[in-house]
């Protein structure tokens, strides 16, 4: 193929490498055997990126397959490379339409920073976590945003005026914090509902131990290991672009209560984000993640995710379910 014939697009540029990969004969195939769900037998990498798309296939099954790919990209070279950025493209073109919608400058600078970042994030994802593939992707949108924020400073107009800038709404109130957690299955919805009621609701672990009908230790214990992950998240940006939207429901979903009082616990905390300084603010999620003086940096690092452009904002609409008042 010619150099001239070569799409320009960085995606397109991918998904051309990654069309030729898998045409036969090649030597890049997925062995299914030992995987449930998918068939045992070697599969084409096309086919099995058909077959994580489908809705029959389970969250379980899709992250051990990334689990595979991510390792066979480190350990037998570009060629899975390759591949595993060809599994991942339905999620990177998604991405990389938010990215463009209101932006007027070079889409192609950003798609290749999104494929930057995600190829970079193949070296290090932790792979004993969940969600590899949809961290992978946000790891590329975090260096794509990056690389458009840049370049839309760098053609601002700054008023002579100095001084602190408020953020712009809905800041990072600690509820939305955890809200994003939960949705990224960073910690689950008993883990949030633990923090938020001994860190943010005035009640003690003894208290909620007894509530659970557990020892005060194994609670205190549960917390810990909970904000350690969830203070691990934030520190590497696995948080910085989570969006909480209402999950579409179905007839007969028996979650849809659960859902409305999630929803209802977003915008309480959206009211009570106006009515406090961001000081207060500050000291509520050094307080949650019990690392008080770090808490301006943690607090900045979460600010990325919903203080830039007003299509980016509205991308991160608030109202994932997964927090509720108390634990349960």
């Amino acid at each position: 193929m010619s150099a001239s014939n070569w799409p320009s697009s960085p995606l397109d540029a991918a998904q051309r490498a990654f069309t030729l990969l898998v045409q036969p004969p090649t030597h890049v195939g997925f062995d299914g055997r030992g995987f449930d769900g998918l068939p045992d037998e070697i599969l084409p990498v096309d086919q099995l990126r058909d077959l994580l798309l489908w809705p029959a296939t389970s969250v379980e099954v899709r992250d051990a397959v990334w689990r595979e790919l991510v390792v066979r990209a480190r350990r037998d070279g570009p060629a899975w490379v390759v591949a595993a950025v060809g599994v991942a493209m339905p999620g990177l073109r998604r991405v990389a339409g938010m990215l463009a919608a209101g932006w007027r400058g070079d889409t192609d600078d950003l798609d290749s920073e999104l494929i930057t970042g995600f190829v970079a994030r193949l070296k290090t994802i932790d792979l004993d976590e969940p969600r590899i593939c949809g961290r992978l992707i946000d790891a590329g949108l975090r260096a794509a945003r990056k690389a458009r924020d840049a370049d839309s400073d760098a053609q601002l107009i700054h008023a002579e005026a100095t001084g602190p800038i408020a953020p712009i709404h809905p800041w990072d109130h600690p509820d939305l914090v955890l809200a994003r957690a939960v949705a990224a299955g960073v910690i689950d919805a008993e883990e949030a509902n633990l923090i938020a009621a001994t860190r943010l609701e005035g009640t003690t672990v003894a208290q909620v131990a007894d509530k659970l009908g557990i020892a005060p230790s194994t609670a205190s214990a549960w917390r810990l290991r909970a904000e350690r992950r969830l203070a691990e998240a934030i520190a590497v940006g696995d948080l910085a672009f989570v969006p909480l939207r209402p999950r579409r429901s179905r007839p007969g979903d028996a979650t849809q209560q659960r859902v409305a009082a999630t929803q209802q616990r977003i915008l309480s905390a959206q009211q009570r984000v106006g009515a406090a300084d961001a000081t207060q603010q500050r000291r509520a999620v050094g307080s949650l993640l019990g690392r008080a003086a770090a808490a301006g940096v943690v607090l900045a690092t979460q600010h990325q995710a919903l203080v830039g452009k007003t299509s980016d904002r509205e991308a991160a609409g608030v109202g994932a379910p997964g927090i509720e008042a108390r634990p349960a």
